[in-house]
């Protein structure tokens, strides 16, 4: 039998390996930035077409490269970043395993451009498939210009699969700011098709964030800052107030890098247990900074799973930073008690002489005297009959039963039975279903919204006073697709530039919600599903607005109501599912009710 194993070639090795480390163009950007910070770079431009998929440029003003190191750092495991083993644990660079360049050049056609500072002269590399087309000298300027062509050419099932330009936008500009936002001394910026979508400035940590996501965040950060033996913690927190249920900015980084860690996650939330409500969600943007030693980051190409030394330690220096921050600036949300038609009760005064009460009373009464009670007692029975004038003794009137305890109730009751301020319970032939009001009231009002957008009969309500809406630049792209599909629905709005918005006019029906908070959750749900098509995004636009206008937990329900939401809910298309997939309703049998009673 003959031998069937083999040496895979270079080229076919180098492409399984990239598929690892280059999964989209975000991670073209993502390596390619980190190495510019490495360079030491003070200026960093990203510059993409078509998302990537045609063309990636970073230029950096970094310390550059020979033309030897360019010709080497294509190959694979060639890096300035480590020199032995022992380097894993004591890592002070973003890259460090050589594998990025080579990775890109295995699946794209790459130009780079790049001169050290005391060379007169620079270099350009050509590449195509991990094979070197072209090496000259050229006049360039100080640092690397990488460009990165037909991402994935080679590989033609991994392009096929690529998401749609605006997703993979997203994600290009989600890799960036994870980025930008460790290196507030850097200046960013990001092209996309000519058009320029990001300009940061270097400045401090806070400008940074407020660069990023927008002024209005900056209203709602409390610092936090602590130094222990283990660990430093610095960074910001929001505020109770600024919890939301999606599209909130929650960021972890460690020595300079971006890392993902719901164990941390989980000690910040708790943190707000009795602040927030259930499912809300706080923004922070918390920065450790470790030992080398105590952290190991070499588990993930992507370097985003990081383990930790010391975690159970470093889990309470967290929690105690955050309440101590939370405390210092009194955020602790006061009681506010309802005083609304209350009356004012004047502040005491002691210089004002108050005359103490005079009581009054009818020296004339006697307890004994029986007489004005006989008089009204005559009088009752004298004229008892007038009392049922216009009866008749045909005229039938509701059955009355005794109860147990012996108090008489009438043999009719409500069809409905509303539970806790949640559940609307109803008997039906197979035994007590069960219905949720708020999920049931998002299924019917999800089908309205989507008919009026079909039919295309919505309706705007012009607003008093105009509020602004902020996005943050990485959803940019979401917002300009959805802008059209917003003002169809019966929203009003007004670019004020910058990513900010006015709100001048809201679908009719929707006045009593906020306006800004909707428009958030509606593009945050868009970017998480990514909205191909249009019926995707009326679909989002529907179930966000129904979300927000439907009835509430706790809200108080009359029997009419309760059966207008019953007969509407089974006059929809599902019954039994919200447009998410959540149960409405559940019906507990007769049987299991006789059984419990047994």
């Amino acid at each position: 039998m003959s031998d069937i194993i083999q040496l895979l070639p270079d080229s076919v090795a180098n492409q399984i390996a990239a598929g690892e480390v280059i999964q989209r163009p975000a991670s073209v950007i993502k390596e390619l930035v980190e190495n510019a910070v490495d360079a030491g770079a003070k200026t960093i431009n990203v510059l993409v077409v078509d998302a990537g998929r045609t063309m990636i440029q970073v230029i950096d003003d970094g310390k550059g490269m020979s033309d030897t190191d360019a010709r080497l750092a294509f190959e694979r495991h060639a890096t300035s970043k480590i020199k032995k083993a022992a380097d894993l644990f004591d890592l002070h660079t973003m890259g460090f395993r050589g594998e990025a360049l080579a990775s890109i050049a295995a699946v794209a056609q790459v130009e780079l451009r790049t001169r050290m500072a005391d060379r007169e002269i620079g270099t350009l590399l050509t590449l195509e498939g991990t094979r070197v087309t072209g090496q000259e000298p050229v006049a360039c300027p100080v640092g690397s210009n990488f460009k990165i062509e037909n991402l994935f050419y080679n590989v033609p099932a991994r392009r096929k699969f690529l998401k749609s330009n605006s997703t993979e936008l997203n994600n290009i500009m989600t890799a960036f700011e994870r980025i930008a936002l460790v290196y507030p001394e850097i200046s960013f910026t990001m092209h996309s098709n000519g058009l320029e979508v990001m300009n940061l400035h270097a400045g401090t940590l806070r400008q940074r964030i407020v660069d990023v996501f927008g002024k209005r965040l900056n209203h709602d950060l409390l610092p936090i800052e602590v130094e222990t033996s283990l660990c430093s913690i610095t960074g910001f927190v929001g505020k109770p107030e600024s919890a939301k249920k999606k599209g909130v900015q929650q960021y972890f980084f460690v020595n300079g890098r971006y890392m993902k860690h719901p164990y941390f996650h989980k000690s910040v939330m708790n943190t707000y247990e009795r602040m927030i409500p259930v499912g809300m969600q706080v923004p922070y943007f918390i920065y450790f900074t470790v030992p080398a030693g105590d952290i190991d980051v070499n588990i993930h190409p992507t370097k985003t799973e990081i383990k930790f030394e010391n975690e159970q330690a470093i889990w309470q220096i967290l929690t105690a930073a955050v309440n101590d921050s939370i405390g210092k600036f009194c955020e602790i949300p006061s009681i506010d008690f309802d005083t609304e038609g209350q009356p004012e009760i004047p502040l005491f005064d002691p210089s004002y002489n108050i005359a103490p009460p005079k009581p009054q009373y009818n020296p004339t009464y006697n307890p004994f005297e029986t007489t004005s009670t006989v008089e009204h007692k005559d009088k009752v029975i004298d004229q008892w009959e007038e009392l049922y004038k216009g009866l008749h003794t045909e005229e039938t009137f509701p059955q009355v039963v005794q109860s147990k305890i012996g108090n008489p109730i009438e043999d009719r009751s409500p069809s409905h039975y509303q539970f806790k301020g949640k559940y609307i319970m109803t008997a039906v032939k197979s035994g007590l279903m069960i219905i949720d009001q708020n999920r049931a009231d998002i299924r019917i009002r999800y089908e309205r919204f989507m008919n009026q957008m079909e039919q295309e009969v919505s309706r705007t309500q012009k607003v008093l006073f105009p509020e602004v809406v902020q996005f943050a630049p990485s959803a940019k792209v979401i917002v300009e697709k959805l802008m059209p599909y917003l003002q169809k629905v019966g929203f009003d709005l007004t670019d004020l530039g910058g990513n900010s918005f006015s709100v001048n006019g809201v679908p009719a029906g929707l006045e009593d919600i906020n306006s800004v908070s909707l428009l958030q959750e509606i593009v945050a749900d868009a970017t998480e599903k990514g909205c191909a098509s249009a019926t995707d995004i009326h679909s989002t636009l529907a179930l966000g607005m129904a979300r927000r206008s439907a009835v509430t937990y706790g809200e108080v329900l009359g029997n009419e109501e309760m059966e207008t939401l019953v007969n509407d809910l089974f006059a929809s298309s599902n019954v039994n599912y919200t447009p998410d997939g959540k149960a409405i309703l559940s019906i507990l049998p007769q049987k299991d009710i006789e059984q419990l009673l047994n």
